[in-house]
């Protein structure tokens, strides 16, 4: 079993930034994937980006080159930096793990709300 944190969502400026985090905790070596989902109501979740065990990342090309995932080992944390936000980027944001990262995700957060205004 595997515990997922997220917080740092909140409201934003278009063109401001955030950094949202991930505290996890449980059985998490066993998956060696981590990543951000989001979702708006009435749409699909969206990939935002990964982070495998070697610290190689993705990312979904609405994002490459604003937002950046990494993880703090030592403080068992995920970080999404998120850069030039715009209201595109309004979703509830989601940590997750996978046992590798092309598979689907097999452990989700609550969520964390993030909102750009305009």
């Amino acid at each position: 079993e595997v515990q997922l944190a997220e917080s740092g969502g909140g409201l934003v400026q278009s063109g401001g930034s955030l950094r949202l985090s991930c505290a996890y905790s449980g059985a998490v070596y066993s998956n060696l994937c981590m990543g951000w989902f989001r979702q708006v109501p009435g749409k699909e979740r969206e990939k935002v980006a990964t982070i495998d065990d070697g610290g190689s990342t993705t990312y979904a090309d609405s994002v490459k080159g604003r937002f950046t995932i990494s993880q703090d080992y030592p403080k068992n944390t995920l970080y999404l930096q998120m850069d030039n936000l715009t209201p595109d980027d309004t979703a509830m944001y989601y940590c997750t793990t996978m046992r590798v990262c092309q598979l689907a995700p097999n452990f989700w957060g609550q969520g964390t709300q993030v909102t750009v205004a305009a």
